[in-house]
């Protein structure tokens, strides 16, 4: 399998070269979205389009066992350089480069025999949006496992060690818009201060509390109100971050926050709008697949490189495959590849040498999960 992995690993590197050269943002990515197909198609694949959206999934063997393989292909739209645009600071490049290289990878195995093995490239993972569209897509439904992989922060993992498992939390991101009303600055008793009313909202969200043993916070996170020193603000708008390592811990979060809005709306009597732009489900790690991914760690890179799974506070919308479909068995990936100084960084920087190394571990997982999944439906 290493010699075969030398061959491919030029293609692989231009692979990199182009796709961290041309980041598109959360359903932009069609630049990216077409790159990946003609690629693919030059190999003999056969890719599908996603129907009114960008993505697309390939596929290499048939019939049962059906072993997913899902990559994001989206990048994060920030300031670099003073300059803001799309960038790739969360890896998403080097995912989509370890996936179609596991493509090319099992195409020269010859692999596999028997049983499908689906590779999902998923728009929109920023937006926590990606993974529910290829849901009701429909295109897990017949997945038995499903892998993914992300690259970690140094101070996770270490270069050239790996994990079969990440436990992101929970996450919830929102927007709203305070409605209080709107005064002169020499008149206070005929407005109602919308910043006063953020501070309140501040102390409110500070004063909520769940179950100690769930790690979780919510806090503001963006407040703009006022367009003069005069003039006391009718309107205010505001972001909120809300996060738990567990789900019912974001449930029970949620369920406090919007107690916590009623109650200044109350208070000042006004009135308080709000969304949930992006809803993460925590990690729902499943034993046998990611006792499939030690395997395969351990046979790349030896025991002393294999480190336990990384819990982490970040969030990902992988974790809404398990949520959604509670038949599939999942697990993550988690590559050390001295990633610094950290995810969402627009200077963010990895060796790139262990994206081959990761090509190797996941071909080894899904031929593991395709053996492993036929062994457990053939009669004894």
């Amino acid at each position: 399998m290493k010699q075969l992995l030398e061959e491919i690993t030029p293609t692989l590197k231009d692979v990199f070269t182009y796709l961290h050269s041309h980041p598109e943002i959360s359903w932009k990515e069609q630049n990216t979205t077409n790159y990946i197909k003609q690629l693919l198609e030059s190999y003999g694949f056969a890719p599908h389009l996603i129907e009114g959206s960008t993505g697309l999934y390939v596929e290499i063997g048939h019939g049962k066992p059906v072993i997913g393989l899902r990559t994001d292909i989206d990048a994060l739209w920030q300031e670099v350089d003073g300059v803001f645009q799309a960038n790739h600071s969360c890896g998403h490049d080097g995912h989509m480069t370890m996936a179609i290289g596991t493509l090319l990878l099992l195409q020269k195995l010859h692999t596999p025999e028997n049983g499908t093995i689906r590779v999902l490239f998923q728009p929109a993972e920023e937006k926590g949006q990606g993974a529910l569209h290829f849901i009701d897509k429909g295109l897990v439904d017949d997945v038995d496992f499903l892998f993914g992989v992300h690259v970690r922060p140094i101070e996770e993992l270490q270069d050239g060690t790996f994990s079969p498992a990440i436990y992101h939390g929970a996450a919830r991101l929102i927007t709203g818009t305070i409605y209080g009303r709107e005064a002169h600055g020499a008149r206070p008793h005929l407005g109602k201060n919308a910043i006063e009313i953020g501070a309140s909202l501040v102390n409110a969200l500070q004063s909520i509390h769940i179950n100690p043993m769930i790690p979780s916070s919510i806090k503001l996170t963006k407040f703009h109100a006022g367009s003069a020193a005069n003039i006391i603000p009718g309107k205010a708008e505001f972001s909120i971050d809300a996060r738990s390592q567990k789900n019912d811990g974001i449930t029970a979060l949620m369920k406090e926050f919007e107690h916590a809005i009623a109650g200044v709306e109350k208070q000042y009597d006004i009135k308080i709008d709000y969304q949930i732009d992006a809803n993460i489900a925590a990690a729902e790690v499943d034993k046998e697949a990611m006792q499939l991914m030690h395997k395969a760690i351990v046979e790349t890179v030896g025991e002393a490189n294999t480190k336990p799974p990384v819990v982490t506070t970040g969030g990902e919308d992988f974790h809404f495959y398990t949520l959604k479909c509670p038949n599939i068995k999942a697990t993550m990936l988690g590559l050390g590849c001295g990633l610094q100084p950290g995810l969402h960084h627009p200077n963010m920087t990895f060796n790139r040498d262990a994206l081959i190394t990761g090509v190797e571990i996941l071909t080894r997982t899904v031929l593991n999960a395709v053996i492993y999944a036929k062994e457990e439906v053939t009669p004894k």
